[in-house]
């Protein structure tokens, strides 16, 4: 688990920085982000829904849901893997106040998204493994965090997407 959460957010930045080796010429992935905004709606509802869920002590209905985040999550990362390794990148092009605030929003939402990783492993190999003491410690960071990066995600979608080259 250790070993996939430092992979994982290492190959990100390998595809993000050197997109053109991994370049296919005329794939269009113009949609990408708007599918990317969707996922991280998505998982935000899915992992509210979850967090209400075991707040009831329904379990079977809390694991249906953490498991549709982790999907959602899993198909957000291959989307915008692809998005990236294709595409050029957008620049903000926000002024004054907004600008300060986008990039605090996206300075942010990176660096947690890259520590999600390994918090959502690590939560779900200890309830997979029925570490339920070590589940509940660790899923009182992932959660908040979790959740905070998919609703920033469209928080930048939003505030980026005027800007993209179509």
């Amino acid at each position: 688990m250790l070993a996939l959460g430092l992979i994982i957010p290492v190959a990100v930045a390998v595809l993000y920085y050197f997109p053109q080796v991994f370049r296919v010429a005329g794939l269009d992935v113009s949609y990408l982000p708007a599918v990317n905004a969707v996922l991280n709606s998505l998982t935000a509802l899915v992992l509210v829904i979850g967090y209400v869920f075991i707040r009831q002590k329904k379990v079977a209905q809390h694991r249906a849901m953490m498991g549709t985040a982790f999907v959602l999550g899993a198909l957000f990362l291959v989307s915008y893997v692809v998005y990236h390794s294709q595409a050029q990148t957008t620049r903000y092009g926000g002024e004054g106040l907004m600008r300060g605030i986008y990039y605090f929003v996206l300075l942010t939402h990176i660096v947690l998204a890259a520590v999600t990783v390994g918090l959502v492993l690590f939560t779900l190999y200890f309830a997979l493994t029925n570490q339920f003491a070590r589940h509940r410690r660790i899923a009182r960071w992932t959660f908040p965090i979790w959740l905070y990066v998919s609703v920033t995600g469209v928080v930048v979608y939003l505030m980026i997407s005027p800007y993209y080259q179509h």
